[in-house]
């Protein structure tokens, strides 16, 4: 692990909890868009409620092995959590997308 100083530490920081408010904003909006999909209220596909269960593993597999691979090159604790939150950050960002394209209807496409 490289030594880093107070203000590197410090933007580190922020940047993570940026990216952290980003994912969770993202994920509100994707409980939304789909719970109201399943109301249907929401156009989604008829595959939307295994897709939300089958992702949460495969994302929490891949944070693992991120973090796991930080740790073991010496990173700081914030480089190890974040590296731990972009595979969720990059999953929640694309689920926004695709459910925001499909956008509000009845039953699904």
């Amino acid at each position: 692990m490289r030594n880093q100083g107070p203000l590197e530490t410090g933007l580190e920081f922020v940047q993570l909890s940026a990216q952290m408010t980003m994912m969770l904003a993202e994920a509100n909006m994707v409980i939304f868009m789909r719970v109201c999909g399943l109301a249907g209220f929401w156009n989604v596909s008829a595959s939307e409620k295994s897709r939300m269960v089958r992702e949460k593993t495969h994302a929490a597999q891949a944070s693992a092995r991120a973090a796991g691979r930080a740790m073991a090159a010496g990173e700081s604790p914030t480089a190890i959590a974040q590296a731990a939150l972009d595979p969720v950050r990059r999953r929640t960002k694309s689920n926004v997308l695709r459910l925001a394209r499909r956008g509000p209807g009845m039953g699904p496409r």
